[in-house]
Order: C-alpha cells, then structure tokens, then sequence
C-alpha cells in the first residue's frame, strides 16, 4: 500500500487521516493494518519510531465504528463500565501518545478514547468509560486496580493491544497481564507488538494468540 486511501476504510477514517496529515504508511504500517483490518492476530516486532502506534489506531477506529452501528445501543448501555478495546501500554507516558493518536482520527466516528493510568484522576476517567468512552488506553495497574474493585468490565473487549510488550514483561507485570487477560473472551483479535522477542514473549505469544500474521 502506498498510500492510506489506497486502504479499504471508511470515508470518515480516511478524510480524518488526511486531514491530520498522515498520507503515506511506514512499512510496519503496510504490512499489519491489512491482516488487522481483516479480523487477523498480528505479532509485529518494531521500534519505538516506526509508526506502530497508527498500525493498530486505524483497525480498531474502523472495526469498531463499522461494529457500532450493529450494536444493540440498549444492551450496551446496560453493561456497567463495558470497554470495546483495550490498549496495553507500559508507561502512562506512551499511553498519553497513544491517546493524542486517537484523538486525531475518532472524529465523526462517535468513537471515545480514554487514558486509564494511575497518577491521574481515576473519577474522571471512570466518567468517560460510563459516559461511552468504549476505547481504554491503560497501563496494567491501575486496570486492574479498576477491575478488582468491579468497576470496569472487560468481557466486551473486541480488540487487544499489547504494546511495548517486551518492556511491559521487563517492568514486572507479566502477572497483571495475565489477570487481565483472563477477565476478556478469548474470540478476540489480538494485535501484539514488540521490538524484541524473549523467551517470556514468546510464551505470551504462544498462549494468546490464535494463528497469527507476522510482521517484521
């Protein structure tokens, strides 16, 4: 693909990549947004700076405006804390990067992006997920500091992102992932991203990922 219009995406996504100046994928961009847009697992090993970050923002802003006009508004509604996709990020940092990402793009989608991280307002950020913010950006504890106290719910959960999942598993929180992970349904896209592949990311990969498109 040589440029974003030549992806198969919605007006909407495609006027707003436009209008934030995005017009021409990086390589690691071309290779996982296809197979993302199609449902598929993606492993993509990539650096910070490669443009990963817009390889899972543009399929999870197109399947999920696609899947919101499906949605029965009243048994959506009636899920309390219900989230649609999940980022997982090491660093509230990354998460606040990811965050202006979607902020630029989810214009006309009806689709709402919120960061969950601690050392911010919790209040607020559960009066997004229950005001429809159906799109989380979070670092693992304050997640599951969320879900242990039932306030959020992830069984909804259409799409997974890991991201920096090497440094995730180096800060300690593989067990956190884990305890979230067992809180979402396994039916699940998950789109994996890495710039390195140890032994523990493997054995992540391994467990979680079903038949997965690799990209390098």
């Amino acid at each position: 693909m040589n440029n974003f219009s030549d992806f198969k995406l919605s007006p909407v996504l495609k006027s707003n990549l436009s209008r934030a100046g995005f017009v021409k994928p990086t390589p690691v961009q071309s290779e996982a947004i296809p197979p993302a847009l199609e449902g598929r697992d993606v492993i993509a090993t990539a650096q910070t700076g490669t443009g990963k970050t817009l390889a899972f923002v543009v399929p999870i802003l197109e399947s999920l405006s696609s899947d919101k006009a499906r949605l029965d508004a009243a048994i959506q509604a009636s899920v309390y804390g219900a989230v649609r996709a999940l980022i997982l990020t090491p660093t509230r940092e990354l998460a606040m990067q990811i965050h202006e990402t979607f902020a630029k793009l989810q214009g006309s989608t009806g689709l709402q992006a919120v960061v969950v991280c601690g050392g911010m307002n919790e209040t607020r950020q559960l009066r997004a997920i229950r005001g429809g913010a159906s799109i989380v950006v979070a670092t693992p504890g304050r997640l599951v500091d969320f879900l242990d106290r039932k306030l959020v719910k992830l069984s909804g959960v259409k799409t997974l992102v890991l991201d920096e999942a090497d440094r995730m598993l180096d800060m300690g929180f593989l067990p956190t992932i884990k305890r979230i992970l067992s809180e979402m349904s396994e039916a699940r896209q998950t789109l994996f991203f890495s710039a390195t592949m140890e032994s523990s990311v493997k054995s992540l990969i391994t467990t979680h990922l079903k038949n997965p498109v690799r990209v390098a």
